[in-house]
């Protein structure tokens, strides 16, 4: 990141690293002559599949699955303060497969509610055709809707990393629109 100036940053649309010196325009690919190992080779290590602590059963059918979205990446209390990312997207959502909303009879635009072993969570349903069915996906942002109470915290053996990115849920329409 040699290259990278507080003018540049300023003054340019897009930087692109590997920025060794200043002036240097980057590279659009990296590794084209080899990766930086004795052979030039990559090297790929498999990794054993280790199954969740939680799937989905018959009482809980749905997969549920958290992230970051491009409006508010991070935490809301940091975008929430930028208006304009506050106005694209300004509520909590369940990004759901059309046939799953509509084995509920819901809408999108509509609040459905989901429901984990930890807790429920309100939000508005929202079409998702990239979401496979089965699965519904939703922003950990929220303070209103705090997915990772309803997530798992059980630790995965080898990293120590908790399972707040996977659950099973139900998906269910609204009966009572408070978030527990």
């Amino acid at each position: 990141m040699g290259g990278m100036t507080w003018e540049r940053l300023e003054e340019e649309d897009i930087l692109t690293l590997s920025l060794l010196k200043e002036g240097d325009p980057g590279q659009e690919v990296i590794f084209t002559d080899g990766f930086p190992t004795d052979n030039k080779r990559g090297r790929f290590v498999p990794a054993d599949y280790i199954k969740t602590d939680e799937l989905p059963d018959d009482q809980y059918p749905f997969i549920f699955t958290t992230g970051r979205q491009l409006q508010h990446w991070h935490a809301w209390s940091m975008t929430c303060r930028s208006t304009i990312l506050d106005v694209i997207e300004p509520v909590p959502m369940f990004s759901i497969h059309l046939l799953d909303l509509q084995s509920i009879n819901i809408n999108p635009g509509e609040p459905v509610q989901i429901e984990s072993k930890r807790g429920t969570i309100v939000a508005i349903a929202r079409e998702d055709k990239g979401m496979q069915q089965g699965c519904i996906f939703m922003a950990f942002c929220y303070r209103e809707a705090a997915a990772n109470l309803l997530t798992n915290e059980a630790l995965d053996p080898f990293g120590k990393i908790p399972e707040f990115k996977f659950c099973a849920v139900t998906l269910a329409a609204v009966e009572n629109t408070i978030n527990s």
